[in-house]
């Protein structure tokens, strides 16, 4: 079978690797059908993810279906519609036990730290399968796991209706988060540098928006609080100077959430922190949070519909990395397809 491999940075490789063979472990084979670009991806490709091992089959967002299954699987069958949870972790460290098991000390990813999902079958544990609405195909499927990173973000940042967020950011991730942000009733402001970005994010739910190129983030967002700042920012931009302006936007007692790997020096005082004594937490991944993003989809609070923008066949990867570097501002969230 084919796959995806960066074999290292700026070398991206369409391999012949063995069909995988299920096992006492790894119980589901899935036929891969689809699956995202994220960022995170594009930063292996280009050798800017820390986390990230060589070679690698990168691909962390993955939708298929079921192949085959073991002796020991009882929830699926042939012929299931899933979506694959990237994190795997030991449920033995002191993370783990503390119920976080995204942030695992012994934390593999798929695609990052073990091949993941860019080839045509992946064999894979059965609880870490989660069943597909028949709402979605199998393109849209794929923003699932997007939507947990969004849902992660904000419950690390506790948001409620009583916050208003600064959203720095509307690529992607950033549209994933505004879908789950506006669920909890905060008053929402989104900063990008593309005008046709902002307008889409205002017909999507926020309140204000701010164009980083035409007004300064920190004052702009301060007046639209009335001089106090937000009392939540989430950096959706995960640039070199992002952190930097949301610790300086963020109002007091207000929490700070970090998405980014960028290993880039930024300049960060204590003072930026604790005169207004700010909560900076990072928020990495999901914790088993795609039963929540499929909950809210059955329950029409969430539409994934039309928020894929472009799709590749996979035997075309290099074209769709090339168009990400291309910086074309029609693109919104890319998707390899494997059929």
């Amino acid at each position: 079978m084919k796959a995806i491999q960066i074999e290292k940075p700026e070398v991206l490789k369409i391999i012949d690797i063995e069909k995988p063979e299920i096992s006492e472990e790894n119980n589901v084979l899935i036929k891969v059908t689809a699956s995202g670009i994220c960022g995170s991806d594009v930063g292996i490709y280009h050798g800017r993810n820390a986390a990230a091992t060589y070679p690698r089959i990168i691909g962390h967002e993955i939708v298929g279906r079921v192949e085959d299954v073991g002796n020991n699987v009882s929830k699926l069958k042939v012929g299931d519609r899933v979506i694959i949870d990237q994190v795997v972790n030991c449920g033995e460290c002191y993370a783990c036990k503390k119920g976080r098991g995204n942030v695992c000390g012994n934390l593999h990813v798929r695609g990052v730290h073990i091949d993941g999902g860019y080839r045509e079958y992946i064999a894979v544990p059965e609880d870490a399968c989660y069943l597909l609405p028949d709402s979605l195909s199998d393109v849209e499927a794929v923003m699932i796991e997007p939507t947990t990173i969004a849902i992660q973000s904000c419950s690390r940042a506790e948001l409620s209706g009583e916050d208003t967020l600064l959203l720095l950011g509307y690529g992607a991730l950033g549209s994933s988060i505004l879908k789950i942000a506006r669920l909890s009733g905060a008053k929402i402001i989104v900063a990008d540098i593309v005008d046709e970005k902002l307008k889409e994010a205002l017909n999507n739910g926020a309140d204000y928006t701010i164009n980083i190129l035409k007004e300064d983030v920190v004052a702009k967002a301060k007046e639209l609080t009335g001089g106090y700042g937000p009392t939540v920012s989430i950096d959706a931009a995960c640039t070199k100077d992002s952190l930097s302006i949301l610790l300086k936007a963020t109002g007091n007692a207000g929490r700070v959430i970090t998405m980014g790997f960028s290993v880039d020096p930024t300049e960060v005082t204590q003072f930026m922190i604790t005169s207004k004594e700010l909560d900076v937490r990072g928020s990495r991944l999901q914790n088993k949070k795609f039963g929540e993003a499929i909950q809210l989809i059955q329950e029409g609070k969430l539409n994934l519909k039309g928020t894929v923008s472009h799709t590749f066949s996979y035997l075309d990867a290099q074209k769709a990395f090339d168009f990400i570097d291309s910086k074309d501002p029609s693109i919104r969230k890319i998707v390899l397809t494997f059929e």
